[in-house]
């Protein structure tokens, strides 16, 4: 990647989309989708709504972010939507493969085979060289990666001069630039990452951030992220606000300061809730 690409700012809340909107976004149709998705935690009294009754789509060659307060089912949507968690009722599908019912081995296959995933925390096998880690996915298949593909995608992400290091020898931003190739090595349907950038220094969330978004323009690839951070929601072509378990905004064209200004009244509303259940449980 080049320092103009790493050096990229965010989408300004004045740009165009690199996708197309409206007919167009459904043409390409839905990457990933839910229906009605509800998500239940515990019992009786003590039962809590992670999600309640989520509709939403995700369309391929877009890049979006989910974001809302603290305990609003941001991670647990995308741990449903990428297959890491049973909903209790409700559908998600990838593409038109509708997660509910598949069996362990059919979940695991659909995983490795057709989504690409990002963490906080890399996950990378210490004991493997970055090639090594990369490639893994593909090795599990029991199956060679595409060598121009891939080739393509080190060069991009500038991680040539280290292929032979091991994840102990790299610095938290060259990991998380692994952990993206072995996302995109694998060419998936859509890449999932749950707060991408959460342990990285500003410099290296921005390379990273990057990369997202030039897989995304540069190589058509779907991207979905959580995150609290309003400049790194500001890199996605769409914004989905999540509290208490429902949607309950949406932003186009998102920049920092509108994104941030949505998450101020979204805390407020919450706070303003929470002090009116208090007052009635106290009445």
């Amino acid at each position: 990647m080049s320092s103009d690409e790493k050096d990229a700012a965010p989408r300004s809340s004045n740009a165009e989309p690199t996708t197309a909107s409206g007919a167009d976004r459904d043409e390409k149709g839905a990457a990933a989708r839910a229906q009605s998705l509800s998500k239940l935690y515990g019992a009786g009294d003590t039962q809590v709504a992670a999600l309640s009754d989520v509709s939403v789509e995700f369309a391929r060659g877009e890049f979006t972010a989910i974001m809302g307060p603290s305990g609003s089912g941001k991670s647990t949507l995308m741990h449903c939507l990428a297959g890491l968690d049973d909903a209790t009722s409700g559908s998600v599908f990838l593409g038109d493969t509708e997660l509910t019912g598949l069996s362990d081995k059919e979940m695991t296959r659909l995983r490795r085979d057709r989504i690409g995933f990002v963490f906080q925390s890399f996950n990378l096998v210490p004991t493997l060289t970055a090639l090594e880690n990369i490639t893994l996915p593909s090795a599990i298949a029991g199956r060679s990666p595409d060598e121009k593909w891939l080739k393509e995608v080190l060069s991009r992400l500038g991680l040539q001069e280290r292929l032979g290091h091991r994840p102990g020898e790299l610095s938290g931003g060259q990991q998380q630039r692994v952990a993206c190739a072995r996302a995109l090595a694998s060419q998936p349907e859509i890449i999932f990452g749950d707060e991408p950038t959460g342990n990285l220094d500003s410099q290296s969330s921005a390379e990273v951030l990057s990369i997202l978004r030039a897989a995304v323009d540069e190589f058509g690839q779907t991207v979905v992220i959580v995150t609290h951070d309003p400049r790194a929601a500001a890199y996605a072509d769409r914004v989905v606000f999540l509290a208490d378990g429902r949607i309950v905004d949406e932003l186009r064209g998102p920049s920092a300061e509108s994104v941030l200004d949505r998450m101020k009244r979204l805390d407020t509303a919450a706070k303003q809730s929470a002090a009116t259940a208090s007052e009635s449980e106290n009445g």
